[in-house]
């Protein structure tokens, strides 16, 4: 449904009021809204307008305690309780890189912040909501019993704008790329595919040669690149859980990419949700949204990264999933990728 300028914040409001057992990006959907637009009809009412910027908002975070991280894309959502520490700001790019709450942050995408207080079936939840320029959500912080109501406060204060606007004007999405390939730079492409030596080198090689990820997925083949079953993503998950395979979960969106490191052990498929439901890590999955998947292999200093990489019909990346790497090349990762469900036919 296109978004519309139609309900007014107070018919927002009462939309949510008569469905409170909607989660808000979903209401929001079926309002014809973004869930920014959500949030902003309750400024005053609830939700104040911070600094979105996260050189504000990451050091004021840190604060908190123990809080929940929540980051996600349409397909998949990624939770993780911990503490925000180490934050490491920048202007292009800025990382938290705890030992539980691992984030790389891309400011430029975030556009507006929020922090809401609201009742809810347990009490008054919390949380700090932040929106990229179309309304949809970048990153969400949610308060948890041991987390810091008082510092929760004195963010507020000191980081409210006094921006007391209750609308919401949402820029229209930027729409998929699709995949991008170049038939012409192939052999260029896998020659300097073979000279990498860090993982983080392969977005610049093929924005480079005028491609995407999806694209040197699809041109390069073996053994750079292979197409497996859009079931091996589930396969991966339930393997590493059953083998105690330590991972390296990531799931982002333009404006921020949140790591899950170490085991996971619950799994449990609900519909089309794949689901992993850990005490301090949950991951929900539209499994049913998974388009195609790739083996990709990159060469490092340490040795090959073999990653699994999940993307949706448009193109849009879901996760990446690595081996945590130790000291040692991560066997058991590689040999249970292995031996994941390869697609039948190869993505046109």
């Amino acid at each position: 449904m296109p978004l519309t300028d139609a309900l007014t914040p107070d018919a927002l409001l009462e939309a949510k009021a008569a469905r409170p057992d909607r989660r808000a990006r979903d209401l929001a959907t079926s309002l014809g809204v973004s869930e920014g637009a959500l949030v902003a009809a309750a400024v005053g009412r609830g939700a104040t307008r911070l600094a979105p910027h996260p050189n504000d908002l990451m050091p004021a975070v840190a604060t908190l305690g123990e809080v929940m991280a929540l980051t996600r894309n349409d397909s998949a959502v990624h939770e993780r309780i911990g503490q925000y520490q180490e934050y490491h700001p920048g202007d292009h790019a800025t990382m938290v890189l705890g030992p539980e709450i691992d984030l790389r942050m891309f400011p430029k995408h975030w556009a507006h912040a929020f922090a809401v207080v609201e009742e809810g079936e347990s009490g008054v939840k919390r949380s700090l909501q932040v929106f990229d320029a179309a309304g949809d959500a970048v990153h969400k912080v949610h308060l948890k019993p041991a987390s810091d109501v008082a510092a929760f406060e004195r963010l507020v204060a000191a980081l409210a704008t006094g921006d007391e606007s209750r609308d919401f004007a949402a820029e229209p999405r930027t729409p998929p790329e699709g995949a991008k390939l170049r038939e012409d730079k192939m052999d260029l492409l896998r020659k300097e595919w073979d000279r990498m030596t860090d993982t983080h080198q392969f977005l610049r090689l093929v924005s480079k040669l005028k491609m995407n990820r999806l694209g040197a997925y699809r041109g390069a083949g073996a053994p750079y690149a292979e197409p497996l079953a859009p079931e091996a993503v589930s396969a991966m998950l339930e393997g590493a859980a059953a083998e105690g395979i330590e991972i390296m979960l990531f799931v982002g969106n333009a404006g921020c990419i949140q790591i899950h490191a170490g085991q996971i052990e619950t799994i449990k498929p609900m519909g089309p949700w794949q689901n992993v439901l850990d005490p301090r890590f949950n991951l929900h999955l539209r499994a049913d949204q998974v388009a195609e998947v790739w083996r990709v292999w990159k060469p490092t200093q340490r040795g090959p990264a073999i990653s699994v990489e999940a993307f949706d019909a448009e193109g849009r990346l879901i996760l990446q999933c690595f081996g945590k790497r130790k000291e040692a090349e991560p066997l058991a990762w590689n040999a249970m990728v292995e031996a994941l469900p390869r697609a039948v036919e190869a993505p046109a």
